[in-house]
């Protein structure tokens, strides 16, 4: 039965279908398709390349495991939001919240305008008008997310449909059609490991761009507030959603590496459209571009249905502006999209820099949030160990004490590799006090 948006309540009319459908359609992006070249740069050998991408396929499905049941035990909009304000307190729900907010209105804002940059390459006449393109693009779906939960969750439907069968007819094209690359294409001797004769730069670079590809494996847990029945289809969702990404994923790489020579991949800037482009000729390289445009429409598409729910959530908690609580009769938190897509369409405007430089960033914050979900697992056990749980994380508390050691130690990486970035991060930790202060006066 529907909840009324009358009193500021969001609309229970989710299922599976569109758990599994937000989960890819909220992961699976141009990462898949741009970062394959800039690691093959780094590692130049296949069997690392591919050792990597397991490796981060396998923390995404032992981290929706652990988020399961944060998901199902606390089936309200936010997901690491809500997690860390029920396990540490309103400061610490704050920081996670803003952050998580933050990165995905920049990955938002950079997504759209990569789409519109694609886009011009198909119709030449809006070269050197891509900001107000991209602004338009973000400005239309917005009016779609305006009707209606319903409208904008079928939408995210169809895109995943497409991208998914799109993803495996590339597979399946490169293995029928394409020449498989010979043991001495395979090899590539100007990699970073090569140049550097050091593998670990090299392999934080690639684990970076893996775990950007990878971010939104979570997404569903965002829904479980809207969700039918959360305890029964919130695992099926998450699971069945991670297993699909971690196929495509992997499979896409292994069609890339069969028919892309090591030294041409690593010069790639779009691996799989220059793997098309190799097997049908130069003239194949629009429906790539195409897909592009679907593949980069769906993730902001998921992006947009779930950024908005975290500035929701935590206006509820006081953690926000009171008119964030807002819900129209369609179940869209309507002054929270509206915010959201007023910060995605500044960042647009400030330029495609602004954007790119803000999403590279956000891949920190990204983990942080993981980070914080398992350490609020953990915390909540002890804590709070009477709370209801429908789903327990196996190997407990083994499990996410491995997880949340390995998210540190990506962390700690990330940091010493890219400073100026950890430097942005650390000065949002220093402003992030006084606004959380200045949050609480205006509520009080």
């Amino acid at each position: 039965m529907e909840q009324s948006s009358s009193k500021n309540e969001l609309l229970k009319i989710l299922g599976v279908g569109f758990g599994i459908a937000v989960t890819i359609g909220g992961t699976i992006g141009t990462g898949i398709l741009r970062k394959p070249g800039p690691i093959a740069a780094q590692l130049g050998e296949p069997w690392l390349i591919m050792t990597l991408w397991v490796a981060v396929s396998i923390y995404a499905f032992l981290g929706t495991l652990c988020t399961i049941e944060l998901g199902t035990s606390m089936p309200k909009a936010g997901a690491w939001y809500i997690y860390a304000q029920r396990a540490f307190g309103n400061y610490a729900g704050f920081v996670v919240g803003i952050n998580s907010w933050l990165g995905t209105c920049s990955a938002l804002g950079f997504g759209v305008y990569t789409m519109s940059e694609y886009l011009a390459l198909l119709i030449p006449a809006f070269t050197g008008y891509e900001p107000y393109v991209a602004a338009s693009i973000l400005l239309i779906l917005t009016c779609i997310h305006w009707i209606g939960l319903a409208l904008a969750s079928s939408f995210q439907n169809i895109m995943s449909v497409l991208k998914g069968i799109g993803l495996l007819i590339f597979v399946i094209v490169c293995y029928i059609y394409g020449d498989e690359v010979t043991g001495e294409q395979m090899v590539q001797t100007t990699s970073k490991i090569a140049e550097t004769g050091s593998w670990i730069a090299p392999v934080i670079f690639s684990l970076q761009a893996i775990f950007y590809t990878y971010d939104g494996w979570h997404t569903a847990a965002y829904f479980s507030e809207e969700d039918r029945n959360p305890t029964k289809n919130l695992p099926k969702s998450m699971i069945g959603g991670v297993l699909l990404i971690i196929a495509i994923y992997l499979l896409c790489n292994l069609a890339i590496l069969h028919v892309l020579p090591m030294d041409a991949l690593s010069q790639s800037k779009l691996a799989a459209a220059d793997a098309i482009t190799l097997i049908f000729g130069e003239g194949s390289g629009k429906i790539v571009t195409l897909f592009l445009m679907i593949s980069i429409l769906g993730i902001v598409n998921a992006q947009l249905l779930f950024n908005p729910r975290v500035l929701y959530s935590m206006s509820r908690d006081g953690l926000f502006l009171r008119a964030g609580t807002l819900v129209n009769n369609g179940g869209t938190p309507a002054v929270a999209m509206l915010i959201t897509s007023g910060v995605a369409v500044t960042l647009i405007l400030l330029g495609k820099d602004a954007c790119e430089k803000l999403s590279d960033i956000a891949t920190f914050f990204f983990v942080l949030g993981y980070t914080s979900g398992f350490a609020s697992l953990l915390a909540l056990r002890k804590k709070e160990p009477t709370l209801p749980r429908p789903w327990k994380v196996p190997a407990y508390p083994f499990l996410p004490m491995l997880m949340l050691i390995v998210s540190i130690a990506f962390l700690i990486g990330a940091i010493i590799q890219d400073l100026p970035g950890s430097q942005f991060a650390l000065l949002f930790m220093i402003i992030s006090y006084p606004a959380f202060l200045l949050v609480r006066r205006l509520n009080q």
